[in-house]
């Protein structure tokens, strides 16, 4: 950013000098047709409100942005990747949290059943929930409150050791609505 020295800011006339420092500066901070700059360094930054025309961000350019209350429309993300979350081994009462990660694993305890705790419904919130029996044991079960299934009902967990069922959910504001593909191996 260009220090432009201005009679109302030093108070008396400009010195030659200053004034030929004045365009040196606005010379230096200046962009040639047909070149690239960096305009702003986003770092650790909060952003309420950011318009992008005809720019790419990539991973090399942005190492933490945090976007609260914002609205992106109609963009393109490509090779992205969502966080993560290891639960780790739930026993008979888990809540579920979006805070770090909208792909959650979770391991169910042998022969226990699980009730998983949902989210508040917020329309438009989705995740995925990879629920592993354990390795050699299995029988767990899980039950989830204030999810919709579809007309098959609730989903009976694979109850094999070391299977692994994909649970998908999905907020209207109102509801969670839950999906379930079944029997992965890990």
């Amino acid at each position: 950013m260009s220090t432009i020295v201005t009679r109302a800011g030093k108070g008396s006339a400009l010195s030659y000098a200053e004034v030929d420092e004045n365009f040196t500066n606005l010379n230096s901070d200046k962009i040639q047709s047909g070149g690239s700059a960096s305009i702003i360094t986003l770092t650790s930054a909060t952003i309420t409100a950011l318009t992008a025309t005809s720019s790419v961000l990539t991973s090399a350019s942005i190492s933490a942005l945090t976007a609260t209350s914002s609205t992106l429309t109609n963009p393109t993300v490509n090779n992205y990747t969502e966080g993560v979350v290891s639960i780790g081994t739930v026993t008979t009462a888990s809540t579920l949290s979006l805070t770090n990660g909208t792909v959650q694993t979770a391991t169910l305890t042998a022969s226990t059943a699980c009730t998983f705790t949902m989210p508040t419904a917020t329309a438009g919130k989705s995740f995925v929930l990879l629920l592993k029996q354990a390795a050699s044991t299995g029988n767990g079960t899980a039950t989830f409150t204030g999810v919709k299934f579809g007309t098959a009902g609730a989903p009976t967990i694979t109850a094999t050791a070391g299977k692994m069922d994909i649970l998908t959910f999905v907020a209207d504001g109102t509801n969670w609505y839950g999906s379930i593909a079944q029997g992965y191996t890990p």
